[in-house]
Formats: structure tokens, sequence, C-alpha cells
């Protein structure tokens, strides 16, 4: 079953990671996070933004990644991955602006040359009913059961999953080794029992919604996913052809 999780999602999905040098994809990316954090959760105000396109000051230093629906073309995701200010690295994240757990500062936890910061992590409202129309920017609801056939590939979180391998891709492309999200509890309660796990930061924040501030090692956590659940790893790190640094196979 390990491969067959991979093929199925390559055969709806693909995948476009590092879109900062494709205006088009890029728009669409925008585009979706302007449906889903304007329109559809009021998360932000769609009066600023009168070309339906979502921006933020981060969007400049991060690495934007954009899933397509390969059967109609429509984008069906898209996160990104927020860099260090690397003129002033130390507070220059979102989400030491929320957080003020003393290891978001410390270097040798959470290294500011190969941090980034998991944001704007969407997937479409046309696309949510595989994640059981949880209404929430993830799809994922706290009601979510991982399927116990075979036969019920369909409901495995194919886009989440996916918007990791966009992640786990660029990371190795751009030599990233931790991440630090603030994270739904559904969404993290989730890629625990498919074996992608995170460590907490600290109690949980208001933001949006109760989120948990929380952070993963690379290299430990796809070791980790291998060991546990093999075909997931499959998936996230495309058949092992993304391998973010300090990382085997």
């Amino acid at each position: 079953m390990a491969k067959e999780l991979k093929t199925l999602f390559g055969r709806y999905f693909e995948i476009h990671c590092n879109i900062g040098s494709n205006p088009k994809l890029l728009d669409e990316a925008l585009g979706l996070r302007f449906q889903v954090y304007c329109i559809e959760h009021a998360y932000e105000e769609p009066s600023e933004f009168p070309d339906q396109k979502e921006t933020d000051i981060y969007d400049r230093r991060s690495h934007h990644s954009l899933l397509i629906h390969r059967p109609t073309g429509l984008a069906a995701g898209t996160v990104r991955l927020i860099r260090p200010n690397p003129s002033n690295p130390m507070g220059s994240l979102p989400i030491e602006t929320l957080c003020e757990q003393p290891e978001l500062y410390d270097e040798s936890l959470l290294p500011r040359e190969t941090i980034a910061e998991v944001s704007r992590f969407a997937v479409s409202k046309a696309f949510r009913r595989r994640l059981e129309d949880a209404p929430t920017p993830t799809g994922v609801g706290p009601d979510w059961r991982e399927p116990e056939k075979k036969e019920e590939l369909r409901r495995v979180p194919h886009l989440s999953l996916g918007l990791v391998q966009a992640m786990v891709c660029t990371s190795a492309q751009e030599g990233l080794t931790h991440w630090v999200a603030e994270m739904e509890p559904a969404l993290l309660r989730m890629y625990s029992r498919l074996g992608v796990h995170w460590t907490k930061l600290g109690q949980m924040i208001e933001f949006h919604g109760k989120r948990q501030p929380c952070y993963t090692k690379l290299d430990e956590m796809l070791q980790r996913a291998k060991r546990e659940r093999a075909d997931i790893w499959e998936l996230i790190t495309d058949g092992g052809r993304c391998m973010p640094p300090n990382t085997f196979g």
C-alpha cells in the first residue's frame, strides 16, 4: 500500500514548489488565499485586497507552493514557508509575535539559518469534501479518522499531505532543516496519527481560534515517518527524491 497512496495522489494532483518566479502560479496561490482567508473565514479584510489577491509583509521572504488538480487545472491548495529576516533574524517570524516560549530563541534547537515558519496552509473549499467538509482553512476537522480499508484511500487527506510534500521538497531545495508553526489542534492530531510528528512549544494560544505553537526537525520527523508509516513517507518525500539536509532514506 506504500506506493499506492503516492500513485493515487499523483494521478489527481501536481505540486509546484518555489513559485515566486512564476507570476501566473503565484497569482493563483494568492487568489486562493484571498478566497480562504478573506471570503470564507474573514481572517483578513477583503476590501484591503481590491485585486482579490491576499498578501502581507512576509511574502517577499517566503517560499510559496501550489497544488493543482490535474483533471480541472484548478488551484487545490497552497502553503508558504517564511524565512527569518536576514538582516535581523531573531524575532522576525510571525510566531514570535504570538508565542513567548524560550525554546523559540534557542539557536541550538532552532537554528536561524535553516528554519522556516509554515504559513497560509490552505485547501480550496471545492476540495474539502475529501476531508469531511471541515469548516477550517486546512479542511481537517476533529472527527477525521484514518481509513481502515484499502478501498477508502480516498479518505486519506491527500491535499494536506501534498502540501507537506511541497514543504519537504522546498526544504530540500533551500537547505532548510526545521519548521515552526501555529497549528490547528485537529490538524496536529491528524498528522500524529499519520506518522508526521511535531513537538509542542508551550501552551495553546488564541489566533483565529485555538492554535498550538510547535516545531519539527525534518530529519528526525522523516526518519520516524518512514519507520511508522512507509506509505506516508513515500508521499511526502516523493518516493525519497526530496530529502532535506541530514536526512537519509
